[in-house]
């Protein structure tokens, strides 16, 4: 299993738990970066917007499998999750504010407007948690919250879905019903 693959599993599981969301939360979130070609954020400002697009193809950058995380429609997923989920709109609002503030201490720049080598040294020194240095705990739990945000969106979308390989339900042509030796084991049988 790949970086990628993992994302993707623990993503959607960890969804629910990270902004208290439901299935149809997700499913309506999804929908809504489907449009994503179209879409007016309506819970983050148009600084905020970028910083999360920049942000999101960091954490899933385009490939050789599929696109990027904008080209999945994941700012529009967080947006609308983030419009849902009040409270935890405005911890990822903190952490992109440290995250400008800490571009702004080492760069005197924004972050979505640093080059992609300087994003890359706050990035790694939050994406690790074990390795962060002292002083960054904020940074590391806004990125860890928002990684996990991104691998929701993505493996949500058709894309990732696709990215993924799932199949969904598709006949079995040659099914031949329960092996006997599970049946007897969960103590049935077909008669």
């Amino acid at each position: 299993m790949n970086r990628r693959q993992a994302l993707g599993i623990l993503g959607l599981a960890t969804t629910v738990g990270l902004v208290g969301c439901t299935a149809d939360d997700v499913e309506r979130a999804a929908k809504a970066a489907e449009a994503a070609k179209d879409y007016v954020p309506t819970f983050f400002t148009p600084e905020e917007w970028r910083t999360v697009g920049v942000l999101a193809d960091i954490v899933i950058p385009k490939d050789d499998r599929s696109g990027s995380a904008t080209d999945a429609g994941v700012p529009a997923f967080i947006d609308f999750m983030m419009g849902e989920r009040t409270e935890s709109g405005e911890q990822l609002r903190a952490g992109l504010t440290w995250l400008d503030t800490e571009s702004q201490k080492r760069f005197t720049s924004a972050f979505a407007t640093l080059t992609a080598e300087q994003q890359l040294a706050i990035v790694n020194d939050i994406a690790w948690p074990r390795k962060a240095p002292a002083g960054m705990e904020d940074g590391v739990e806004f990125f860890n919250r928002f990684r996990n945000l991104c691998a929701s969106g993505f493996w949500s979308s058709r894309m990732g879905v696709e990215d993924l390989g799932y199949r969904g339900n598709v006949a079995n042509a040659s099914w031949e019903g329960c092996p006997e030796p599970q049946l007897r084991k969960l103590g049935v049988s077909y008669s």
